[in-house]
């Protein structure tokens, strides 16, 4: 189970993990918190008179288009997006948006679904959104309180019988030092990183340390290109001309063939490194 803020937030993190977990008979559901219905259109050929009045309904076919993509399930959590605040200082969030829902609600609502799927693995973000988005930062806190309560069997009891998730794991897909690979190979053909800005700004959001937190790299360069579409069926929040797709697949392939998770809590014994979000888990069958 991937847990992620908002619509588009699965296919840029981890999601080429997911793909391959699917492709091996894995039953993969991604739960989406919000429904992104405060997402600005960042593609230009989709900001069209009529898309932003229906936007809560595009932004559903959208992740439809990406789920099957991945080859995954998906589940509205049915929470309200709050928006990236901007300004100096800081405007209030929305009143009923989702990070201001009381932690215990939301975290019941998600265990209902723990419990249904029953995972043994869950993914998420760390206890800094993976960037300071008041929704990613929730989704966190959410993620957390569920895994622990989903086994309690005093904890909502209405919610139906506990399941105890054996593995919960952060995901970490924008590393410096992923980019910095990437980077090193364009200085090396006397070529502009069209990413700079990007290397540069999570350098500035403190990001050069995450990668002493990684303990797990899953192999998955055969689903880059299955996370590239469901990326794409993103249409208002990516832009095919972008960013996502500057550094060529081959290249990404190449150089960094993996996606990395942090192992923020287990039930079971494993040894690190891993290369696979089951290792220690006993079940085989996925």
């Amino acid at each position: 189970m991937a847990v992620h803020a908002h619509p588009d937030d699965e296919s840029s993190k981890g999601a080429a993990t997911m793909a391959r977990y699917a492709d091996e008979g894995a039953e993969v559901l991604v739960v989406t918190l919000t429904g992104g219905e405060r997402g600005s259109i960042l593609n230009p050929a989709m900001d069209t008179p009529g898309v932003l009045d229906r936007i809560l309904d595009v932004r559903r076919e959208e992740m439809a288009a990406a789920a099957a993509a991945l080859g995954v399930r998906q589940h509205w959590l049915g929470f309200i997006d709050s928006g990236l605040p901007e300004g100096d200082p800081l405007p209030p969030l929305p009143e009923g948006c989702f990070a201001l829902v009381p932690l215990e609600e939301s975290t019941e609502a998600l265990v209902r679904v723990i419990r249904e799927f029953k995972p043994q693995v869950m993914t998420t973000y760390d206890e800094n959104g993976g960037y300071p988005h008041p929704d990613h930062i929730r989704c966190h806190e959410v993620s957390m309180a569920a895994y622990e309560a989903a086994g309690d069997p005093e904890a909502f009891p209405d919610a139906g019988p506990p399941w105890t998730v054996s593995k919960i794991y952060y995901d970490h897909g924008f590393s410096v030092k992923r980019l910095a690979a990437f980077a090193a190979e364009y200085e090396a053909n006397g070529e502009p990183f069209p990413l700079q800005e990007w290397l540069d700004r999570m350098k500035e959001f403190g990001r050069e340390d995450m990668w002493g937190r990684i303990t797990t790299q899953v192999e998955c360069s055969k689903y880059f290109p299955q996370r590239d579409d469901a990326l794409r069926a993103h249409a208002t929040q990516i832009d095919p001309n972008g960013a996502f797709f500057a550094i060529p697949l081959e290249m990404q392939q190449r150089l960094w063939p993996t996606e990395e998770f942090e192992l923020a809590k287990t039930r079971v014994s494993t040894a690190i490194p891993e290369t696979d979000l089951f290792a220690g888990i006993e079940d085989a069958d996925r």
